[in-house]
This record gives structure tokens, C-alpha cells and sequence, in this order.
């Protein structure tokens, strides 16, 4: 479990730096430049993403089951991850409505994948990872919001076409991540 905690401290670490020290980063990219700050940023992303990886890894051959969710909980966590893909391809696809209106669709892709992780699995090294990273994205959305409220940021209105091509390309990737790729890199298959 250390090493869990230890991978989601660097990783959640490295991308809470605009939540806790917005001025200290600014302050940084000015002093050496915004490529050899990405280039270390990407870095200790890896490092932690990497520990993270290893140590959920090592955490659930000893599982310490903390409650047993309902069956049904599973159908409830396949809906909002479905919700959740959505939500992570309106961060990408330009000029979509759901961005428009959300403003930042990718967080709230990870609140909601969080939670629905968090309904349907009851052993601690789950509850230790979605948990932190529901906090994550609680705490950087409020954030996010707070830095686009004090730049009077402005988004533009979504077009139906963008819209459309986002469900679209959320429900596809979900549905590829549900049937196949989670099984083939998790070794449990959702539905």
C-alpha cells in the first residue's frame, strides 16, 4: 500500500500545483520556460503514474475487503462511466456544447469515473485510489471554476455537429474500454 500512497502523493502532487501554488507556478514557467517546466512536469507524472501502477498492482494480491457492494451496483457504475467518456471527449473535441457548458468536462470525467469505481469495489487499495482521486478533482474543480470566475473567462457557445461527435466518440471509446480493453488491462471485465 506504500507504494500506492506513494505514487498518488507525486502524481495527484504534480497536477494539484495549479489548485495550491497558482502564482508559484506562474513564477516558475516565467524562470525557466514552459517547455522545461512540461518536460519535468511529464516526468514526474510518469513517476508517479508509474508507482501508482505498480503499487494498486501489489495492493490487490493482499485485498482487505472493507464492505461487499451490491451486484447491482455494477449496472449503476457501467452508466456513469459511460457518462464519464463522454464527459472526457468533450475535453478534446473542439466547439462541442457539453465543453461550452461545463467548462471542465475532463475533471468531471474523473469525479464520476471515481465515484462509480468507488460504488462496485470495497477493498481498500480501491478506496484508497478512486478516493484520492475523487478528492482531486473535487478540489480542482472548484478551483478551475474559481480561476475562470477571477479571469472573467468567456466560453463559446457549443455547435449541435461538435455535440453530436462527441457522444459519439464517448460512447465508442467506452464501449471498446467495457468490453474489451478493460478486461484485457485490468483482468476484470465490467460487463
Amino acid at each position: 500500500m506504500t507504494i500506492l500512497i506513494l505514487g498518488l502523493v507525486i502524481f495527484l502532487g504534480v497536477h494539484s500545483v495549479r489548485i495550491v501554488g497558482e502564482g508559484w507556478r506562474a513564477q516558475t514557467i516565467g524562470r525557466i520556460g514552459a517547455k522545461p517546466w512540461k518536460g519535468v512536469y511529464s516526468i514526474v507524472s510518469i513517476v508517479g503514474f508509474g508507482l501508482i501502477v505498480w503499487g494498486f498492482g501489489l495492493a490487490r494480491q493482499q485485498p482487505v475487503q472493507l464492505w461487499s457492494p451490491p451486484t447491482g451496483m455494477r449496472h449503476l457504475a457501467a452508466l456513469l462511466t459511460l457518462i464519464a467518456f463522454v464527459l472526457l471527449a468533450a475535453a478534446y473535441v473542439p466547439g462541442n456544447g457539453i465543453k461550452a457548458h461545463l467548462h471542465h468536462p475532463m475533471v468531471l470525467a474523473v469525479k464520476v469515473w471515481a465515484v462509480a469505481h468507488l460504488l462496485t469495489n470495497g477493498n481498500l487499495a480501491h478506496m484508497v485510489l478512486f478516493g484520492a482521486f475523487l478528492v482531486w478533482a473535487v478540489l480542482n474543480f472548484s478551483a478551475a471554476r474559481r480561476r475562470d470566475r477571477q479571469a472573467n473567462t468567456v466560453y463559446a457557445r457549443g455547435k449541435t455537429r461538435a455535440t453530436v461527435t462527441t457522444v459519439v466518440v464517448g460512447v465508442a471509446a467506452w464501449a471498446l474500454f467495457a468490453f474489451w480493453l478493460h478486461g484485457l488491462l485490468m483482468g476484470v471485465r465490467p460487463l
